[in-house]
């Protein structure tokens, strides 16, 4: 995954007020039906993402394990979860994780 350009979306959604860091931020987005995807830092305790998982799978929502460190990194907080709103900014990131991982296929 292009980590640059992932860091970059994080950083303008979160200005843009589209994206909430955190476990409990992140659920409430969820239950209320305006989470477009879940972003889990690889790192993050089993039972972290387990959780994660298993409110992603109820609520139909897309969750994608990425790199450690990015969303500590862009975002300047500690968290290992992050809440993007459904839109422009949920579509990109998804976009960019199945761009990266046809090209992972193709090279594999």
């Amino acid at each position: 995954m292009n980590e640059k350009k992932l860091g970059g979306l994080i950083g303008l959604a979160l200005r843009a007020r589209q994206a909430e860091t955190g476990a409990e931020a992140s659920r409430m987005l969820i239950k209320a039906g305006k989470c477009g995807v879940l972003l889990v830092d690889e790192q993050a305790a089993t039972n972290t993402r387990e959780k994660a998982e298993t409110l992603c799978r109820q609520s139909g929502i897309g969750m994608i394990l990425i790199p450690e460190g990015i969303i500590s990194s862009y975002t300047g907080k500690s968290s290992m979860i992050l809440a993007v709103k459904r839109g422009s900014f949920a579509g990109e990131i998804i976009r960019l994780s199945q761009e990266d991982s046809q090209t992972d296929s193709i090279t594999s």
